[in-house]
């Protein structure tokens, strides 16, 4: 066989160029302490590129050789993983490949056994590709030995047919009893129905536009917001629109947030049930709207709209709305932002908000609230940042600023009238030298407060001095959980971005599950210390925790090719990292966990029955990196709103840029899984399964006609669970929403949405038929497909 003189000099320049950047920066890799192999690698592809043009016989000596050492090398590091092995082979394959026409050639570049030795090498290289595709050591194959009682817990008040809350109930569970679609026939869902809700995207939209909402459906009503804060209610049988209500939000470009997780619903005729156990209840007022639904909106209001005809309650507030930004500090438009529904009890609406992250010190309050919900007075305050945390602003008062703020929804337990709030850090996140310890006594806490009177019961800190953005991010669920001696404990389940889940008597706060105080770093090896900072020693460690149990090291980083593989790995030897709480620099930081969390707002699902917990987590890295400012520089950095890039934190130090360690070709640097689907036993507190979670389908579009591969991919939305034993989720990167079974993890439906599916989804029943409901809407700073469509989900009619 004939070789071209060009195709000669084609594959001399393939290994030439290889051979030097793998020479060049796998020397530097070395400099920084890191993996010799990139550097071998290098200095044999120059080599054989050498003895190549010369068509001497070590030629494929010398590659087999290689090809060889690179196969043992990358099994060593990562094992039978095929997302892991795939970058460390796929260069010398390709290059092995390029070489087979020279086989061909008598009495040049090897001899024969040179020659099938290669061919050996490419063979076994599919074998061991192919054959990790079909294991994954990243799962845990484990089921559930306790099947579904034929009793289910039904909480005083609630249909089994509906879903009045966001969590379904206030207790945050996200558990139906519900059982017509099940595991054996939801593989036959089909789409019943999609209404469109016609709130798009704008161009002068902030980056971060979401559709994370959570329908509420009670009798013969569907109730959702849309992120412009339209109200809609909707006919759950049909998804035909009944009325629309138009809050005509306020806002522009500068907004960090623009999203509504859900509306709030009250119905006056079940205030006593709510409430029976309240010792001290106010008097059943008459009011124009026996039943609200209660709207919260971006530019810092709190409407009551007519369940019925979707008319503004005007007995409420003022004119049917309360001005949440009225005493606030610093009430500039968008600063105070509620985005996630309000508590309801018997006589009180509770409601917290979301301040802008890393702004400036001059930022508003992340007061409590609780106001009569019949009437919208003001009843009490919980200010996380002030000396009595229950004083209520006077004419020339207001609350303290930059307050440690609730974003994420709250909990409620109507038998104790105890609300839970989920605190995170008081902004600026990622410096705290000059923070008062008042404003650090009630952050990144769970904090028990009665209901009708905002009185302190207990709390309990989850995260010491946060200087990561480690709020407790999603509403707690609250479960009574069996023990080992058939005892009941009423606990309350807070799950963190750090991945702890920490399990505690809701009556004191008590520990159920052990935590430990665990040393953490307190300096950085690389680059000057933070100026001014200071540091906790020590945080609080659950014993169940989701959280990788080591943490990240150079084998982990990835990468599509070994190429872009060395860069991510130049770079996590750059970064200073010693395992979670390594505090941030100006040499920069990896944060793992990252800022997105192992858990995000969309929480856990619990089935009280089976005493059994489902849950969607992450494990994407992020890199902080702070930039200390001259004093005497008088420019503000713009566009320093969003939750990633460069943010100002003005009024400290410094500025700080956090994004997500990515490597140049816009690909995690850490080695996939990044998404995981997850069980877990509340009666032994242990993880029973966990299986990857999505496909890169939607995040690589020419590839969108192969079959998706499962990857396990980031996702922001929570899941739900049925009686019928089938958890429900979307949430992920690939458009999506997915059935999996309760007992063992194992996926047992798909379907294709819209768009992204960035929410958490909701089922009910109605006319005998149930439905399972998303909102694929996408997410602006995820980067999903956007959307308007609310898709419902039901068993064929014949069945």
């Amino acid at each position: 066989m004939k070789i071209s003189n060009l195709y000669r000099w084609i594959i001399f320049i393939i290994f030439i160029a290889f051979g030097l950047y793998f020479t060049a920066l796998g020397g530097y890799l070395v400099s920084l302490g890191g993996s010799p192999f990139y550097l071998f690698t290098g200095v044999i592809l120059l080599i054989i590129a050498a003895c190549f043009w010369k068509q001497k016989k070590l030629t494929l000596l010398l590659f087999n050789l290689l090809f060889l050492a690179t196969i043992i090398w990358s099994i060593w590091e990562s094992g039978f993983d095929f997302w892991a092995l795939s970058p460390r082979l796929d260069i010398v394959f390709i290059l092995g490949l390029l070489l087979l026409p020279f086989l061909s050639i008598k009495n040049a570049y090897a001899c024969r056994i040179n020659k099938i030795s290669l061919l050996t090498l490419l063979a076994a290289t599919l074998v061991i590709i192919l054959g990790s595709m079909f294991t994954d050591p990243h799962a845990i194959d484990g089921q559930f030995s306790r099947s579904q009682p034929d009793v289910n817990h039904s909480p005083v008040g609630i249909s089994d047919n509906d879903w009045p809350a966001y969590g379904r109930t206030q207790a945050g569970v996200r558990y139906s009893p519900l059982t017509q679609i099940n595991s054996d026939n939801v593989d036959k869902l089909v789409e019943k129905w999609t209404f469109h809700t016609k709130d798009e995207k704008r161009p002068d939209d902030a980056v971060e536009i979401t559709n994370e909402v959570t329908p509420i459906k009670i009798d013969d009503n569907l109730f959702l917001c849309t992120p412009h804060q339209y109200l809609i209610s909707l006919d759950p049988a049909t998804g035909k629109e009944k009325w629309r209500f138009d809050s005509k939000l306020q806002y522009n470009k500068s907004f960090q947030h623009m999203t509504c997780r859900g509306v709030a619903y009250y119905d006056q005729k079940n205030t006593a049930e709510f409430a029976k156990s309240i010792e001290e209840r106010q008097p059943i007022a008459s009011t124009e709207c026996p039943q609200k639904v209660f709207l919260p909106v971006n530019d810092g209001r709190l409407i009551a709209v007519n369940a019925q005809t979707g008319d503004v309650c005007r007995d409420f507030g003022t004119e049917g709305e309360i001005n949440l930004l009225t005493s606030m500090p610093y009430a500039y438009l968008g600063g105070y932002n509620p985005t996630s529904p309000p508590i309801v009890t018997g006589n009180t609406i509770i409601i917290g908000g979301s301040v802008t992250d890393n702004l400036s010190t001059k930022e508003p309050s992340g007061v409590i609230r609780g106001y009569d919900v019949n009437n919208g007075q003001l009843m009490w305050i919980f200010d996380t940042g002030a000396e009595d945390p229950n004083t209520m602003p006077g004419e020339s008062t207001e609350f303290v600023h930059n307050s440690p703020n609730a974003w994420a929804p709250l909990a409620y337990d109507a038998q104790t009238d105890v609300v839970y709030i989920p605190t995170g850090v008081g902004t600026p996140d990622i410096w705290g030298g000059d923070r008062h310890p008042l404003k650090e006594r009630y952050a990144n806490s769970i904090v028990a407060l009665k209901g009708s009177t905002g009185e302190l019961v207990w709390h309990f800190q989850t995260t010491h001095h946060d200087l990561w953005d480690m709020d407790v991010p999603s509403q707690p669920s609250l479960v009574d959980i069996k023990t080992d001696k058939n005892e009941v404990i009423p606990a309350i389940y807070a799950v963190t971005k750090t991945g702890n889940v920490f399990v505690l008597d809701r009556r004191d706060g008590s520990p159920i599950v052990p935590i430990t105080e665990k040393d953490v770093p307190t300096t950085v090896k690389l680059g000057p210390q933070t100026q001014g900072e200071h540091y906790s020693s020590t945080q609080p460690f659950s014993a169940l925790n989701l959280a990788p149990e080591n943490k990240l090291k150079e084998s982990d980083m990835w990468g599509g090719t070994m190429a872009d593989q060395l860069l991510c790995r130049i770079a996590f030897n750059q970064l200073n990292y010693e395992g979670i709480y390594t505090p941030p620099s100006e040499n920069g930081t990896l944060v793992f966990p990252g800022n997105l969390g192992i858990f995000e707002w969309g929480g856990i699902s619990v089935n009280q029955d089976r005493q059994v917990a489902v849950m969607n987590f992450i494990t994407l890295p992020f890199i902080s990196k702070l930039y200390l400012k001259d004093p005497n520089d008088k420019n503000v950095i713009e566009g320093g709103h969003g939750e990633q890039g460069l943010q100002p934190m003005t009024g400290t130090p410094y500025s700080v840029d956090i994004h997500p360690f990515l490597s140049p070709l816009g690909l995690p640097c850490k080695q996939p899984p990044w998404g995981f689907v997850a069980g877990v036993d509340l009666e032994k507190n242990q993880l029973v399964w966990k299986q990857r979670f999505g496909t890169i389908r939607d995040s690589l579009p020419n590839l969108m006609e192969l079959p998706p591969l499962k990857i396990g991919v980031p996702g922001l939305g929570g899941a739900i669970s049925t009686a019928g034993n089938v958890m429900f989720v979307a949430a992920s990167q690939d458009n999506y929403i997915r059935a999996f079974d309760v007992t063992n993890g194992k996926m047992l439906w798909e379907a294709r949405l819209p768009a992204g599916g960035q929410a958490t989804p909701m089922t009910y029943s109605i006319d005998g038929k149930q439905y399972i409901v998303i909102m694929a809407g996408g997410h602006g700073s995820f980067g999903t497909k956007m959307g308007d469509s609310l898709v419902a989900y039901g068993l064929p009619d014949n069945q």
